[in-house]
């Protein structure tokens, strides 16, 4: 599985991104007065012709898939709370 961290957090950007084939999931960060609260979504990618589309809805195969990945997320923003801020 790939991870990415975005350097610096910006708008509209996910913090932190696991792929693994077509499965992604997106780490968001939103700061409120009392720190940072971290959300994760789950993206499938797939083409329509020639076009690059991505669902929200997965099959019985990306089950285990999405699971590590959801693993992978958890550790990652617990890791956040015990390092320095972003």
């Amino acid at each position: 599985m790939k991870t990415q961290t975005s350097p610096a957090k910006t708008d509209n950007q996910p913090v932190h991104k696991i792929r693994y084939g077509a499965l992604s999931a997106s780490i968001w960060r939103q700061d409120n007065e009392r720190g940072a609260m971290f959300n994760v979504s789950f993206q499938r990618a797939y083409k329509e012709g020639e076009t690059w589309k991505s669902s929200t809805s997965f099959g019985r195969n990306d089950l285990l898939v999405l699971g590590l990945m959801a693993t992978q997320a958890f550790e990652w923003i617990a890791a956040q709370a015990q390092g320095p801020e972003m």
